[in-house]
């Protein structure tokens, strides 16, 4: 059994070295945010991901105990990685949207990045209106 379980860890811990080698070369080459927010938030997440599942399986294989610490910190991870993403992607969309205006249209007659309100139909006056789409 105790060679299966390193055989699993072994596994996993190149599978999320890989991961994690793919998210970093994406980071460093890709060529804008939008493409590069993409890989570290998807690949490293999962190398990462496979890197604690390895350690935790480990621990129950040479000690017979759950360890604690590692599901914490995957659940950190799993928690803020993508909340942290949507906030960059957001923030960059609201600062750079004027220019990259090639987006498909959206289906609900607004802008893919809604200024307004839950429920609010009419554009309140005192936030600034993007400007009209040619």
């Amino acid at each position: 059994m105790e060679t299966l379980g390193e055989l699993i860890v072994s596994l996993l811990i190149v599978a999320g070295s890989g991961f994690t080698l793919v998210g970093s070369i994406g980071l460093v080459k890709l060529p804008g945010l939008m493409t590069r927010l993409h890989a570290p938030t998807k690949a490293t997440t999962a190398g990462v991901g496979g890197v604690l599942l390895a350690s935790m399986i480990h621990v129950i294989v040479r000690n017979g105990e759950v360890s604690a610490h590692e599901l914490l910190i995957a659940l950190f991870l799993f928690l803020t990685a993508p909340i942290s993403a949507h906030f960059l992607a957001k923030a960059y969309l609201h600062l750079h949207g004027e220019r990259e205006r090639n987006f498909p249209p959206a289906c609900n007659g607004r802008d893919w990045t809604v200024f307004d309100e839950p429920g609010e139909e009419s554009p309140r006056e005192d936030r600034p209106q993007p400007p009209p789409r040619v």
